[in-house]
């Protein structure tokens, strides 16, 4: 172990990890509810359009939780296909029908008196493993897809079958498993040691050039080199040093 760099990143997450990382970050949105399922729906939401700028995906999040009235287990629950105020909604790759889409299946979900906490505490309990967990939601949505959506609806769920990092959803479990300043920690069926750091270009370059990961692809045999050397760091919470790279690009 490199108690050197360790050391550095231990500070780097003092530092990040506080309540101000809030305001600036997609996690922003689940934090502004106290309703349970408008946490997990927010938080889901928010993870899934969390790629390219950050400016650009955070105005286009306040913009679609306006059209939600800011209510988005309400607006879930009471959803129909008549409901045309997410037509017009997009943003890169995905389109209106495609957000429709997740929407109706999320109605679906709710109204079937289950949550997200239990499609992702069912994969956990019958695959115990993080990649198997994704699997399991994924294909849940997958296979409940009735409208012509787009390449887009794909985008927001990628496949982790595929070997993807799956950064995004990974991002919304560390959200809801790990407790922190900046987390939320609702979910307890699964330690968080477990999980699996949100790996994307940024937090990619950064562990090469701390010596912390030698893959040159962002996939998921990379997320698991990068977690193999964290967890010498810190065996029982990982994923903390998410922070610490953030760190080490705002001060680099």
């Amino acid at each position: 172990m490199d108690l050197q760099t360790k050391e550095y990143l231990d500070l780097l997450v003092q530092t990040y990890e506080t309540k101000d990382f809030i305001k600036d970050d997609p996690v922003q949105f689940p934090h502004r509810f106290q309703n349970k399922n408008d946490i997990e729906i927010a938080a889901f939401l928010a993870s899934i359009f969390a790629y390219g700028k950050r400016e650009v995906f955070i105005e286009k999040l306040n913009k679609l939780f306006e059209k939600m009235g800011n209510k988005p287990y309400e607006f879930v629950a009471s959803f129909n296909s008549n409901n045309h105020i997410l037509d017009d909604f997009d943003y890169r790759f995905s389109i209106g029908i495609d957000i429709v889409q997740i929407v109706l299946i999320l109605k679906a979900l709710y109204t079937s008196n289950e949550t997200l906490e239990s499609l992702f505490a069912y994969g956990w309990k019958n695959t115990k493993t993080v990649q198997g967990t994704l699997q399991t939601v994924v294909d849940y949505f997958y296979s409940r897809v009735t409208l012509p959506v787009t390449k887009g609806f794909y985008h927001l769920l990628p496949n982790p079958a595929k070997k993807s990092a799956c950064k995004r959803l990974n991002m919304f479990l560390r959200w809801m498993v790990r407790d922190g300043e900046v987390d939320l920690g609702l979910w307890k069926f699964m330690p968080k040691s477990e999980l699996l750091i949100p790996l994307d270009v940024h937090v990619a370059k950064i562990s090469r050039s701390l010596g912390l990961l030698e893959r040159s692809q962002n996939d998921y045999t990379a997320v698991l080199e990068l977690m193999h050397n964290l967890k010498e760091f810190d065996s029982n919470d990982p994923v903390k040093y998410d922070f610490a790279m953030f760190g080490y690009g705002v001060n680099n």
